[in-house]
């Protein structure tokens, strides 16, 4: 199928910013560049506050955003993409303020270390450090313990998955994980990475560079690293996967809803045609962008809703 033509001229920008013949940009203009990507208008939320949450590597940074002033409400701890190298809270702040509105959750945007001063698992540990503190200090961000999601997209959706897997070894019971193109494995050998390797956004050199950056000398067939290469997916979260057709991260995604499924767990698989990564993010650049923020909305309403009417306790052993 041919690219949308919203694809196509999201394309041009990103070619414009491109210098494929010139040297490769050093991380710190990498994270300059993606800094610049996401200038959406801000929906207002009745509350947004910058906390801390204690975590092995130090206080994790995280930004609240409540759309009421109610409490409790289930909560969302999302997890932000740029290949475990860039981004940060400012450049998923616009979806994490529609999450909240639309899903009438509260969301815990984290802010977690990135490589390469700090590869994996860092990142993981911070991730989990805030999941945990979501079941087991609700009073502090006004949480219903019972109705704790994770979410992500691309690196955030690997770090989402991973946490999910750590829940249920840990013992603690998650309402979903929303999984926006996520990272799934280390090998890159799928037929969508040889397909779009490049031009068409996240070029495959650039994911490679960045696993590379953040994997340091991790077994790549690590679970928390490879969701998808975990003998046993049975337990964990139900899920929802969201995925672009036109995404060197198409397929692994696609393969990890289909082993959540064969072990048993609900999940949903919903690719959108004729588009590339990050459409999720820039609902005013992509259409579908929209429909799949919609998609996820509902998705997430009714897996509250499914928790708020399970009585079983949030936690099985009481421990973190």
């Amino acid at each position: 199928m041919p690219v949308h033509p919203q694809t196509r001229r999201f394309l041009d920008i990103v070619d414009s910013w491109s210098r494929l013949d010139g040297p490769e940009p050093s991380v710190e203009e990498m994270r300059r560049q993606v800094a610049a990507v996401f200038p959406r208008e801000r929906r207002p939320m009745a509350e947004v506050r910058e906390l801390t949450v204690p975590g092995e590597g130090g206080a994790v940074p995280v930004r609240l955003y409540r759309p009421v002033r109610r409490s409790p409400l289930p909560v969302l701890v999302y997890l932000h993409g740029g290949g475990w190298v860039v981004g940060g809270p400012d450049n998923v702040d616009a979806v994490c303020r529609d999450l909240a509105a639309g899903a009438g959750c509260a969301v815990l945007n984290v802010d977690y270390r990135l490589a390469p001063e700090h590869p994996f698992p860092a990142a993981v540990r911070d991730a989990w450090a805030v999941t945990a503190a979501a079941v087991d200090e609700p009073g502090r961000f006004g949480a219903d313990p019972r109705a704790v999601a994770v979410a992500g997209d691309s690196a955030g959706g690997n770090l989402a998955a991973a946490v999910a897997l750590l829940a249920r070894e840990r013992g603690v019971r998650l309402a979903h994980q929303l999984l926006v193109y996520p990272v799934t494995d280390t090998a890159m050998d799928t037929p969508s990475y040889a397909e779009f390797a490049r031009g068409y956004g996240l070029d495959a050199a650039a994911m490679a560079r960045c696993l590379r950056l953040y994997r340091g000398d991790a077994d790549p067939a690590d679970p928390l690293l490879a969701p998808l290469r975990a003998p046993d997916l049975s337990g964990a979260a139900p899920a929802t996967v969201i995925t672009a057709e036109c995404d060197v991260l198409r397929d692994e995604g696609e393969a990890y809803a289909r082993r959540l499924e064969e072990a048993g767990v609900p999940a949903v698989l919903r690719r959108y045609e004729g588009v590339v990564h990050s459409f999720f993010l820039l609902p005013e650049m992509f259409d579908t962008g929209v429909e799949a923020l919609r998609f996820a909305v509902r998705r997430l309403r009714a897996a509250f809703a499914a928790a708020a009417e399970d009585a079983a306790p949030a936690r099985k052993d009481g421990a973190a």
